[in-house]
């Protein structure tokens, strides 16, 4: 399995295909179409290099058009996208990316009892 970074572009892929799982390009590109212009060869190129990268595969042919599946997990590029976002950033410090992602917003009190909630769970495990 690939251990590949994927571009800005390469994850808007994988996000649609982590979704809409195979898929073909032009469905690829009918989805990225709705949110900006982007053209089919473009997205034929990308999802060709991450056939290369080992992101993605084709896993079956209809007609002239193959369908590709992600190779990578949503859950691994998450936690790798995040940690290397916490550490660029925030110097590695989870509490300061935290504070920072609460003190820009105004959470609603749904948001502040989960929180609340997921406190007193760390302080339960923490005394355990």
């Amino acid at each position: 399995m690939a251990d590949h970074q994927p571009s800005e572009a390469q994850l808007e892929i994988l996000q649609i295909l982590w979704e809409h799982e195979p898929s073909t390009v032009r469905f690829v590109h009918e989805v990225m179409s709705e949110k900006k212009e982007v053209g089919y060869t473009t997205i034929l190129k990308q999802m060709q290099r991450m056939t290369e990268k080992g992101l993605i595969e084709a896993v079956s042919q209809q007609g002239k058009s193959h369908e590709f599946k992600a190779l990578v997990k949503e859950s691994k590029i998450r936690k790798r996208l995040f940690n290397q976002f916490k550490e660029n950033v925030f110097k590695g410090s989870a509490m300061d990316l935290v504070m920072h992602a609460l003190g820009d917003s105004k959470p609603s009190e749904e948001e502040l009892a989960q929180l609340q909630q997921w406190l007193e769970a760390k302080k339960n495990d923490s005394q355990s």
